[in-house]
């Protein structure tokens, strides 16, 4: 039998208070727990791992979305108008090299999030309003290979290792 997958985890999926306001967004997911019994999960906060502090101003893309902002063409700004570009962007690079460096090929990632988002992120005006698309880390997870799924997306994860690993 193949190897099991290792899976990066956004830490405040896995319980941890970290997110912009000192919350979570806690999984309590079956598979999750399985998934961490079986010791492939590796949690991980791409902004805390960048110096970002907890609570934080909330911040949103501007000019576009995570691919945009690691070609130089969009922004993070902080709710009072602040560019925090540069720590999202070294957010995105410490998230690829975390999974890289424990060979993870999947991930979980917190949709929404303008770092984490896999499915839908803030669209820039802090309104509330949520657009298609993904976050900064993201992007460049799959720039280099890396599948990520949402939270929302567990069922659709463990079909695709069920079939990378032969099962």
């Amino acid at each position: 039998m193949a190897a099991k997958e290792k899976i990066l985890l956004s830490a405040c999926l896995a319980g941890h208070h970290i997110r912009y306001n000192g919350s979570d967004k806690s999984c309590t997911s079956n598979l999750l727990q399985q998934w961490r019994n079986e010791g492939r999960l590796i949690t991980h906060c791409p902004e805390l791992a960048a110096g970002l502090a907890t609570p934080r101003l909330s911040a949103e893309m501007v000019n576009g979305q995570g691919i945009d902002m690691l070609n130089g063409r969009a922004q993070m700004m902080e709710s009072d108008g602040r560019d925090v570009t540069q720590p999202y962007v070294l957010a995105a690079w410490l998230a690829l090299q975390t999974a890289q460096n424990h060979g993870c090929r999947f991930a979980i990632m917190t949709d929404g999030s303008p770092t984490c988002g896999s499915q839908n992120v803030y669209d820039g005006s802090f309104s509330g309003a949520k657009v298609p698309g993904e976050g900064v880390a993201v992007a460049l997870l799959r720039q280099h290979g890396i599948e990520v799924f949402s939270e929302h997306q567990l069922d659709a994860l463990r079909r695709r290792l069920a079939e990378v690993e032969g099962r």
